[in-house]
Protein backbone atom coordinates (compact mmCIF):
# COMPACT_ATOMS: atom_id res chain seq x y z
CA UNK A 1 0.00 0.00 0.00
CA UNK A 2 1.39 3.39 -1.00
CA UNK A 3 2.53 5.76 1.72
CA UNK A 4 0.16 8.73 2.25
CA UNK A 5 1.35 11.96 0.67
CA UNK A 6 0.41 13.76 3.88
CA UNK A 7 0.09 12.17 7.29
CA UNK A 8 -0.77 13.86 10.58
CA UNK A 9 -0.67 12.17 13.97
CA UNK A 10 -2.05 13.63 17.18
CA UNK A 11 -2.21 17.25 16.01
CA UNK A 12 -3.36 19.66 18.70
CA UNK A 13 -3.54 23.43 18.97
CA UNK A 14 -4.15 25.36 22.15
CA UNK A 15 -4.86 29.10 22.30
CA UNK A 16 -4.51 29.90 25.99
CA UNK A 17 -7.26 27.92 27.69
CA UNK A 18 -8.98 26.97 24.41
CA UNK A 19 -8.11 23.63 22.85
CA UNK A 20 -9.09 24.43 19.26
CA UNK A 21 -7.79 21.16 17.77
CA UNK A 22 -7.52 18.09 19.96
CA UNK A 23 -5.43 15.05 19.01
CA UNK A 24 -6.41 14.85 15.32
CA UNK A 25 -4.85 12.23 13.04
CA UNK A 26 -5.49 11.81 9.32
CA UNK A 27 -3.84 10.67 6.10
CA UNK A 28 -4.20 12.04 2.57
CA UNK A 29 -3.59 9.65 -0.30
CA UNK A 30 -3.13 10.16 -4.03
CA UNK A 31 -6.39 10.11 -6.07
CA UNK A 32 -8.41 10.60 -2.89
CA UNK A 33 -10.45 13.50 -1.54
CA UNK A 34 -10.69 13.59 2.25
CA UNK A 35 -13.39 16.00 3.45
CA UNK A 36 -13.47 17.51 6.93
CA UNK A 37 -16.89 18.66 8.08
CA UNK A 38 -18.43 19.96 11.28
CA UNK A 39 -20.39 22.87 12.71
CA UNK A 40 -18.95 26.38 12.98
CA UNK A 41 -16.18 26.47 15.59
CA UNK A 42 -15.37 22.78 15.16
CA UNK A 43 -11.70 23.52 14.44
CA UNK A 44 -11.69 22.73 10.72
CA UNK A 45 -9.89 25.86 9.52
CA UNK A 46 -7.46 25.74 12.43
CA UNK A 47 -6.62 22.16 11.43
CA UNK A 48 -5.97 23.36 7.88
CA UNK A 49 -3.66 26.07 9.23
CA UNK A 50 -1.72 23.42 11.17
CA UNK A 51 -1.34 21.25 8.07
CA UNK A 52 -0.23 24.16 5.88
CA UNK A 53 2.20 25.64 8.42
CA UNK A 54 0.30 28.93 8.82
CA UNK A 55 -0.12 28.10 12.51
CA UNK A 56 2.43 26.16 14.63
CA UNK A 57 1.20 23.00 16.34
CA UNK A 58 1.03 22.68 20.11
CA UNK A 59 1.47 18.90 19.89
CA UNK A 60 1.62 16.16 17.27
CA UNK A 61 3.64 15.32 14.17
CA UNK A 62 3.22 15.90 10.42
CA UNK A 63 4.84 14.29 7.37
CA UNK A 64 4.65 15.24 3.70
CA UNK A 65 5.84 12.57 1.25
CA UNK A 66 7.54 10.78 4.15
CA UNK A 67 9.48 13.85 5.28
CA UNK A 68 8.82 15.12 8.79
CA UNK A 69 7.73 18.75 8.35
CA UNK A 70 6.17 19.50 11.76
CA UNK A 71 8.29 22.58 12.39
CA UNK A 72 8.61 23.73 8.77
CA UNK A 73 7.16 27.17 7.84
CA UNK A 74 4.43 27.34 5.21
CA UNK A 75 6.69 28.45 2.33
CA UNK A 76 9.00 25.47 2.85
CA UNK A 77 6.04 23.09 2.85
CA UNK A 78 4.89 24.69 -0.40
CA UNK A 79 8.25 23.93 -2.01
CA UNK A 80 7.85 20.34 -0.80
CA UNK A 81 4.59 19.89 -2.69
CA UNK A 82 1.84 21.37 -0.52
CA UNK A 83 -0.69 23.88 -1.85
CA UNK A 84 -3.69 25.48 -0.19
CA UNK A 85 -6.54 27.90 -0.78
CA UNK A 86 -8.26 30.04 1.83
CA UNK A 87 -11.80 30.82 2.94
CA UNK A 88 -11.46 34.36 1.60
CA UNK A 89 -10.57 34.62 -2.08
CA UNK A 90 -6.88 35.45 -2.27
CA UNK A 91 -5.97 36.81 -5.71
CA UNK A 92 -4.42 40.04 -7.04
CA UNK A 93 -7.55 41.87 -8.18
CA UNK A 94 -5.72 44.57 -10.16
CA UNK A 95 -3.80 42.04 -12.28
CA UNK A 96 -4.95 39.91 -15.19
CA UNK A 97 -5.62 36.21 -14.84
CA UNK A 98 -2.39 35.49 -16.69
CA UNK A 99 -0.29 37.78 -14.49
CA UNK A 100 -1.75 36.20 -11.36
CA UNK A 101 -0.77 32.78 -12.66
CA UNK A 102 2.71 33.89 -13.70
CA UNK A 103 3.37 35.29 -10.22
CA UNK A 104 2.26 32.03 -8.63
CA UNK A 105 4.31 29.93 -11.06
CA UNK A 106 7.44 32.03 -10.46
CA UNK A 107 7.29 31.29 -6.74
CA UNK A 108 8.02 27.63 -7.47
CA UNK A 109 11.45 28.12 -9.01
CA UNK A 110 14.75 28.68 -7.29
CA UNK A 111 16.59 31.98 -7.70
CA UNK A 112 19.24 31.82 -10.43
CA UNK A 113 22.68 32.91 -9.14
CA UNK A 114 24.68 35.54 -11.04
CA UNK A 115 26.79 34.20 -13.90
CA UNK A 116 28.01 35.78 -17.16
CA UNK A 117 25.72 33.42 -19.07
CA UNK A 118 22.87 33.66 -16.54
CA UNK A 119 20.50 34.93 -19.24
CA UNK A 120 20.38 31.39 -20.65
CA UNK A 121 19.27 30.00 -17.31
CA UNK A 122 16.80 32.84 -16.89
CA UNK A 123 15.29 32.19 -20.32
CA UNK A 124 14.87 28.49 -19.55
CA UNK A 125 13.36 29.32 -16.19
CA UNK A 126 10.95 31.80 -17.77
CA UNK A 127 9.79 29.16 -20.26
CA UNK A 128 9.17 26.70 -17.41
CA UNK A 129 7.20 29.37 -15.54
CA UNK A 130 5.04 30.06 -18.59
CA UNK A 131 4.37 26.35 -19.03
CA UNK A 132 3.28 25.98 -15.40
CA UNK A 133 0.99 29.00 -15.70
CA UNK A 134 -0.51 27.74 -18.97
CA UNK A 135 -1.12 24.25 -17.60
CA UNK A 136 -2.82 25.62 -14.48
CA UNK A 137 -5.00 27.99 -16.50
CA UNK A 138 -6.23 25.22 -18.78
CA UNK A 139 -6.78 22.80 -15.91
CA UNK A 140 -8.91 25.35 -14.06
CA UNK A 141 -10.96 26.16 -17.18
CA UNK A 142 -9.85 29.79 -17.38
CA UNK A 143 -8.42 29.89 -20.89
CA UNK A 144 -11.14 32.25 -22.13
CA UNK A 145 -10.33 34.70 -19.31
CA UNK A 146 -6.55 34.91 -19.75
CA UNK A 147 -6.50 38.66 -20.40
CA UNK A 148 -9.28 39.57 -17.97
CA UNK A 149 -8.47 41.67 -14.92
CA UNK A 150 -9.24 39.53 -11.89
CA UNK A 151 -11.51 42.17 -10.37
CA UNK A 152 -13.85 41.81 -13.36
CA UNK A 153 -14.35 38.05 -12.86
CA UNK A 154 -17.45 36.81 -11.08
CA UNK A 155 -17.05 35.20 -7.67
CA UNK A 156 -16.93 31.66 -9.01
CA UNK A 157 -14.24 32.48 -11.57
CA UNK A 158 -12.17 34.25 -8.91
CA UNK A 159 -12.29 31.08 -6.81
CA UNK A 160 -11.22 29.10 -9.88
CA UNK A 161 -8.35 31.54 -10.34
CA UNK A 162 -7.23 31.08 -6.76
CA UNK A 163 -7.13 27.32 -7.22
CA UNK A 164 -5.33 27.78 -10.54
CA UNK A 165 -2.69 29.86 -8.75
CA UNK A 166 -2.21 26.99 -6.31
CA UNK A 167 -1.92 24.55 -9.22
CA UNK A 168 0.74 26.76 -10.85
CA UNK A 169 3.05 25.86 -7.95
CA UNK A 170 2.73 22.18 -8.97
CA UNK A 171 1.50 20.80 -5.64
CA UNK A 172 0.92 17.12 -4.95
CA UNK A 173 -1.21 17.79 -1.86
CA UNK A 174 -4.10 20.28 -1.98
CA UNK A 175 -5.76 21.82 1.09
CA UNK A 176 -8.96 23.59 0.06
CA UNK A 177 -10.86 25.67 2.62
CA UNK A 178 -14.50 26.22 1.59
CA UNK A 179 -13.92 26.67 -2.16
CA UNK A 180 -17.70 26.70 -2.82
CA UNK A 181 -18.51 29.41 -0.25
CA UNK A 182 -20.84 32.09 -1.62
CA UNK A 183 -21.43 30.39 -4.96
CA UNK A 184 -24.67 30.05 -6.86
CA UNK A 185 -25.80 26.70 -8.23
CA UNK A 186 -24.10 27.04 -11.64
CA UNK A 187 -20.81 28.24 -10.13
CA UNK A 188 -20.88 25.42 -7.58
CA UNK A 189 -21.45 22.86 -10.33
CA UNK A 190 -18.38 24.14 -12.18
CA UNK A 191 -16.27 23.99 -9.02
CA UNK A 192 -17.40 20.46 -8.17
CA UNK A 193 -16.40 19.33 -11.67
CA UNK A 194 -12.98 20.95 -11.23
CA UNK A 195 -12.41 19.30 -7.85
CA UNK A 196 -13.45 15.94 -9.27
CA UNK A 197 -10.87 16.40 -12.01
CA UNK A 198 -8.13 17.40 -9.56
CA UNK A 199 -8.55 14.16 -7.61
CA UNK A 200 -6.91 12.34 -10.50
CA UNK A 201 -3.46 13.76 -9.78
CA UNK A 202 -3.49 14.94 -6.17
CA UNK A 203 -4.13 14.05 -2.57
CA UNK A 204 -6.81 16.46 -1.37
CA UNK A 205 -8.30 17.76 1.85
CA UNK A 206 -11.57 19.66 1.52
CA UNK A 207 -13.21 21.76 4.23
CA UNK A 208 -16.72 22.59 3.06
CA UNK A 209 -20.24 23.32 4.34
CA UNK A 210 -22.04 22.36 1.11
CA UNK A 211 -23.09 18.83 2.04
CA UNK A 212 -24.32 17.95 -1.45
CA UNK A 213 -20.86 18.72 -2.81
CA UNK A 214 -19.11 16.94 0.06
CA UNK A 215 -21.03 13.71 -0.40
CA UNK A 216 -20.62 13.88 -4.16
CA UNK A 217 -16.83 14.34 -3.95
CA UNK A 218 -15.49 12.73 -0.79
CA UNK A 219 -13.88 9.31 -0.63
CA UNK A 220 -13.28 9.70 3.11
CA UNK A 221 -15.02 11.97 5.62
CA UNK A 222 -13.82 13.20 8.99
CA UNK A 223 -16.32 14.89 11.29
CA UNK A 224 -15.10 17.34 13.93
CA UNK A 225 -16.98 18.84 16.87
CA UNK A 226 -15.35 21.21 19.38
CA UNK A 227 -11.88 20.47 17.99
CA UNK A 228 -12.22 16.70 18.31
CA UNK A 229 -12.81 14.02 15.67
CA UNK A 230 -16.02 12.14 16.41
CA UNK A 231 -16.05 9.95 13.28
CA UNK A 232 -14.04 9.06 10.19
CA UNK A 233 -15.21 6.81 7.37
CA UNK A 234 -16.79 6.55 3.96
CA UNK A 235 -19.69 8.85 3.10
CA UNK A 236 -22.06 5.92 3.65
CA UNK A 237 -20.58 5.22 7.10
CA UNK A 238 -20.86 8.88 8.09
CA UNK A 239 -24.48 9.18 6.94
CA UNK A 240 -25.38 6.20 9.13
CA UNK A 241 -23.38 7.24 12.20
CA UNK A 242 -25.73 8.11 15.08
CA UNK A 243 -23.15 10.41 16.74
CA UNK A 244 -22.75 12.41 13.53
CA UNK A 245 -26.48 12.67 13.02
CA UNK A 246 -26.97 13.97 16.54
CA UNK A 247 -24.02 16.40 16.45
CA UNK A 248 -24.15 17.75 12.91
CA UNK A 249 -26.14 16.21 10.09
CA UNK A 250 -29.41 16.07 12.04
CA UNK A 251 -32.63 15.20 10.29
CA UNK A 252 -31.15 15.95 6.86
CA UNK A 253 -29.16 12.72 7.10
CA UNK A 254 -32.18 10.50 7.70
Amino acid sequence: MAEPLLQAKGLSKRFGGLLAVNDVSLALELHQLHAVIGPNGAGKTTLTHLLSGDTPVSAGELWIKGQRVTTWPSHKRTLHGLGRSYQKTNVFLALTVWDNLMLAAQSRGARVPFHPMAWLSLAAKQQAVRERAEKAMVMAGLGAYQSWVAANLNHGAQRQLEIAMVLATEPEVLLLDEPLAGMGAAEAETMVALLQQLKQGHAMLLVEHDMDAVFALADVLTVMVNGTVIATGTPQDIRADAKVQAAYLGEASA
